[in-house]
């Protein structure tokens, strides 16, 4: 059997367990999207939203890609974040990185990975040179690493607070906060590493003053 028709049976198997377990689960579900989360994670298939947060399907709004990046310049990532902050008004926006992220690890070789990844790794390198003297004084390269990871995801929240989204939401009803967490793939457990509330104030060169 093809794997993907095995993912179709394990769809209807599934289905019907939840039917089983709950008649009435997929009628409710189909009316339910009041989440008071926005996820912005790594596309990497062990760091699933629901699952580590122990949350239901309509309780978290999720945005995935590689090393959970907030780029200025993403139309997907920006579409995301204004429906989830305007009109869903969540109340928190969540960037997630993790341990073990094969986009930072990545970005911290001089291989060329061709055009595109190449674009997208970049955003991390900035972040690095950013931050160079801190991480080349770690001589452990997986605690270097592991140290961009944390420091990748305050970049990423920062980069939010850019945003007139985000600015806006602020300056008219105080929301959402801002976390930075990063995933350990090891124990299964989150740590926070950086958090930004509505009257958190960043360089006056990104502020709007007219919003």
């Amino acid at each position: 059997m093809y794997s993907i028709d095995k993912l179709l049976l394990e769809n209807k198997a599934w289905a019907a367990e939840k039917k089983l377990d709950d008649p009435e689960y997929f009628e409710r579900l189909s009316h339910l999207q009041t989440p008071e989360f926005l996820w912005i994670g790594c596309s990497d298939s062990r760091v699933p939203a629901n699952e580590i947060t122990g949350t239901q399907p309509g309780e978290i709004f999720v945005h995935r890609n590689i090393a959970n990046m907030v780029i200025h310049t993403d139309v997907n990532l920006l579409s995301v974040l204004e429906y989830a902050v305007s009109h869903l008004k969540v109340k928190h926006v969540i960037v997630c990185g993790h341990y073990g992220c094969g986009g930072i690890k990545a970005a911290m070789t001089k291989h060329d990975f061709k055009q595109v990844l190449n674009m997208w790794l970049r955003n991390i390198k900035d972040v690095y040179r950013l931050h160079r003297d801190e991480l080349d004084s770690i001589g452990d390269e997986e605690k270097r690493t592991d140290r961009l990871t944390e420091l990748n995801v305050q970049e990423q929240v920062l980069h939010l607070a850019k945003t007139s989204i985000i600015q806006r939401a602020w300056q008219n009803e105080q929301r959402p906060q801002l976390h930075g967490w990063v995933y350990g793939l090891k124990d299964g457990f989150i740590k926070p590493v950086f958090q930004m509330n509505s009257d958190s104030h960043i360089d006056s060169l990104y502020e709007y003053d007219d919003l």
